[in-house]
């Protein structure tokens, strides 16, 4: 599993209160926690306005790199922000994310195209966020062409359905699963991403939802997620289910991880 740590948002209140006092310790502590938990990417998201978003997200992306070697999900709504936060990065990271609203695409796929940066792309348009499989999958069609207008494979992508809320959902999570599946069968190499969190929002016992739709999702395509790596209960159902699903030689992530204390029981 591709995991996209979430923990430097600058929505979530103590990391944006961390911000405001410039608190480099607090950005350089939650980039070691999420490195040591097992992350692979280390999302960076300022969320202030956008006249300083860009001095921001330098001044974070520095901290995060100071900390650890791994790559930075750089996280705007912003395409603008997001092309020049990017030459902060050391190395080739992810892009946070495009879609087919207004210019996203095009201000930012030709400046990754002959990179080896890989992309976010959610499933919506300028109409919104589709509200049936097939129109999610139109717009998924309108991406990849886009992906192969600038040349860029597939395997570079990691498309996101918008996972909703299952309190206003008619039938679950069945119709992201579809989705998920048709995008798989078209293009194997693709990744498949999503905020497990949002599924359970106004839901009591959230941890457990997020766990159970992490599975399901995980057997439908999910092999990429924008969640909390130091969350282990969440960890642990990740790795076991990729075990139970084949994608696990011999089962030895699974024990890696438990050896390395990334899930199971804290010890005291």
């Amino acid at each position: 599993m591709i995991i996209i740590g979430e923990k430097i948002n600058g929505s979530i209140p103590s990391v944006g209160d961390a911000i405001a006092r410039r608190d480099a310790d607090w950005i350089r502590k939650l980039a070691k926690r999420q490195t040591d938990a097992g992350a692979t990417f280390i999302d960076v998201c300022a969320s202030v306005k956008e006249d300083i978003e860009v001095e921001t997200l330098k001044w974070m992306i520095d901290l995060v790199q100071e900390t650890t070697d791994l790559p930075i999900s750089v996280d705007s709504p912003s395409p603008h922000s997001i092309v020049d936060a990017i030459k902060f990065c050391n190395k080739p990271g992810l892009i946070n994310s495009v879609s087919m609203e207004g210019d996203k695409v095009d201000t930012i796929f030709p400046v990754i195209a002959d990179t080896k940066w890989e992309c976010v792309a959610l499933l919506c348009d300028d109409t919104g966020i589709p509200q049936s499989a097939e129109k999610r999958l139109q717009v998924f069609d309108d991406l990849m062409a886009k992906a192969k207008e600038y040349n860029i494979d597939p395997s570079r992508l990691h498309i996101d359905p918008l996972v909703e809320m299952l309190c206003t959902s008619e039938d679950g999570v069945n119709m992201i699963l579809d989705v998920m599946r048709e995008i798989k069968r078209r293009y194997p190499t693709i990744h498949i991403t999503g905020a497990v969190s949002n599924v359970s929002f106004n839901l009591p016992a959230r941890a457990v939802i997020n766990q159970a739709f992490a599975v399901v999702a995980m057997t439908a395509g999910l092999n990429s997620a924008i969640l909390d790596p130091t969350n282990r209960d969440l960890l642990g159902m990740i790795y076991a289910t990729e075990a139970l699903l084949g994608l696990d030689d011999y089962c030895m992530e699974y024990i890696t991880a438990y050896r390395e204390g990334k899930i199971g029981k804290i010890k005291k």
